[in-house]
């Protein structure tokens, strides 16, 4: 286990980057493995999520070349090479390894087993199991399918008509991707814009895919899907962390080159411009389908807000650090609608409340969300990871802006998204060091 230390009183200053887009990623390697041909990937994301998938595309019987660790060559085997695998599938801690692998194996001709860790056990599996057995598929599982570990029978699958309850990219992607191996138009309706990487990868490929507002089509391709060349984006998830950082810490101003700033995934700027920050979007440009853009923030003073609704979707994995954030802010900050934060690596309310609270936060949780009144001079203290990449990063912000010392314990967690986490803060003059 290994910890994070950091002071305050440095500016962070310059250019930097920040690691592969990790949704991105994990597509490319996915649908790189039912096309045909080759599939290149580069600046992948080297994290353990995705590299959970490259394993388990391996096991279905993909080759994939590792020619660095962030470029990689996808040998595709075609809608119907996937082989039986000898092994029961480990999809580590991702959640989005296996809630997409159980729509693409879901309309397989062979029975297939999906196992992760304590943590992906305890997330819920229900959302896709649902809408999955309304398409005929045969999965089992813990407690009615609603957790892992899953078995997947060979089923031959039906199109359905999906009207999503909550908008979830990883729940429309599995659903999309089964509709590739069923009889039939499969039809599915998003309440709110969510993350739209598998529409754009997968009609790149030539697959039938159609997009008409919040409705999204989807059937078995008539001809092969084609690999492509993929320009992985750097993840503006984990841009946020160094966004917040640079509005937050006094002095700072700081370019991330070369982000990806999908409109399905750009919540977080635009809650923190609403907030007062100052961030402009330089040299936008379109890589590989996907818009791309360097984002340069500076020091500015915040004011409280209140987010909800469907903004809340564009932005789920970065309201922790928001939440450190809005501890900056002049007034209260209201965050609601996010109850899915509970079902994430831990319950994201509770832990964000309890390792914040630590460092004298004013927050308190409520039933979807929280409550923060700010401005607030944080205090140095012990803070947990609690096992949560994107909470130890939250926390290491935190602590940039505190008066004193503060430490965050199980910081390694930090390379599931990030890796270099660390180092790229250590760059820009953070004071900060990396212990065992």
């Amino acid at each position: 286990m290994t910890h994070i230390t950091t002071t305050s009183g440095n500016p962070l200053i310059g250019q930097c980057s920040v690691p592969g887009d990790k949704s991105i990623s994990h597509r490319a390697i996915m649908f790189g493995g039912i096309a045909e041909g080759k599939t290149t990937v580069r600046n992948f994301l080297d994290g353990h999520d995705c590299r959970a998938t490259v394993q388990v595309m391996r096991d279905l019987g993909v080759e994939i070349e590792v020619l660095t660790p962030t470029e990689l060559v996808v040998h595709g085997r075609g809608l119907d090479g996937l082989q039986e695998p000898n092994t029961v599938l480990d999809c580590a801690n991702s959640g989005t390894t296996i809630r997409l692998l159980t729509g693409l194996l879901a309309g397989q001709k062979f029975t297939s087993f999906l196992n992760g860790t304590a943590q992906i056990r305890r997330r819920p599996m229900g959302r896709i199991v649902q809408p999955l057995r309304g398409m005929g598929a045969d999965i089992l599982g813990r407690q009615n399918s609603n957790y892992a570990p899953l078995g997947i029978r060979p089923a031959r699958l039906h199109s359905v008509e999906y009207d999503m309850p909550v908008a979830s990219a990883q729940v429309k992607s599995c659903v999309l991707l089964a509709g590739l191996y069923a009889h039939g138009l499969t039809i599915v309706r998003e309440p709110g814009p969510a993350r739209d990487h598998t529409e754009r990868m997968l009609g790149a490929m030539g697959a039938p895919i159609e997009v008409i507002g919040n409705t999204v089509h989807s059937e078995r391709p008539s001809t092969p899907l084609k690999g492509l060349e993929v320009i992985v984006p750097g993840d503006l998830s984990s841009a946020a962390f160094l966004l917040v950082a640079g509005a937050i810490v006094p002095d700072s101003r700081l370019t991330i080159a070369g982000v990806g700033v999908n409109p399905t995934r750009t919540g977080i700027v635009d809650a923190l411009l609403e907030m007062g920050a100052n961030i402009q979007f330089l040299n936008e440009r379109d890589q590989a389908g996907e818009p791309v853009a360097d984002l340069d923030v500076r020091f500015s003073e915040l004011r409280g807000t209140t987010f909800a609704g469907q903004q809340i979707v564009t932005m789920i994995d970065e309201l922790m650090v928001l939440a450190v954030a809005a501890t900056q802010a002049k007034g209260r900050t209201v965050i609601r609608d996010a109850g899915e934060l509970k079902v994430k690596e831990t319950d994201r309310i509770a832990s964000t409340v309890t390792e914040l609270r630590k460092m004298g936060a004013r927050i308190e949780p409520t039933a979807d969300g929280f409550i923060i009144d700010g401005p607030t001079q944080l205090i140095g203290a012990p803070v947990e990871s609690q096992g949560d990449h994107r909470l130890a990063m939250a926390m290491t912000v935190a602590g940039l802006v505190a008066r004193g010392t503060t430490t965050v314990y199980g910081s390694e967690v930090t390379a599931d998204s990030f890796p270099g986490f660390e180092i790229t803060l250590q760059a820009l003059g953070g004071s900060l060091k990396v212990e065992e």
